[in-house]
């Protein structure tokens, strides 16, 4: 058998199995849970990402106030952006692994059951 038909069945059989996780149960209830983390942490991000440029242009008074010395408010709220990427990071650790472990779970289930449902 060629390199390429063996390519050919190779890729085959990883397509039907990966059709077979896809339409699993499980797979689906991952893919939901990791959203339900993921579109609200980016949605989140996104917003505060761009609460800084709405405070100098609303309000860039209240930017320009001096907290401690000549440190202002919006110098504060950019070095905050730095706390809340790694934040929002240190959740995502947290998360991942609880996905890891439903995958793991998944991959279980799924070698058990050859019907994958």
């Amino acid at each position: 058998m060629s390199e390429t038909a063996k390519n050919a069945v190779h890729c085959d059989r990883d397509s039907a199995e990966w059709s077979r996780i896809a339409k699993s149960r499980g797979f689906n209830d991952l893919i939901a849970l990791k959203r339900t983390f993921i579109v609200p942490a980016f949605v989140f991000f996104l917003a505060y990402h761009f609460a800084l440029a709405a405070l100098f242009g609303y309000a860039p008074r209240l930017a320009a106030m001096r907290v401690i010395g000549t440190v202002n408010v919006a110098y504060l709220f950019a070095l905050s952006q730095f706390v809340m990427g790694w934040v929002i990071a240190g959740l995502y650790l947290v998360a991942a692994a609880r996905f890891d472990a439903l995958t793991r779970d998944l991959l279980a289930n799924l070698d058990q059951d050859p019907g994958g449902r």
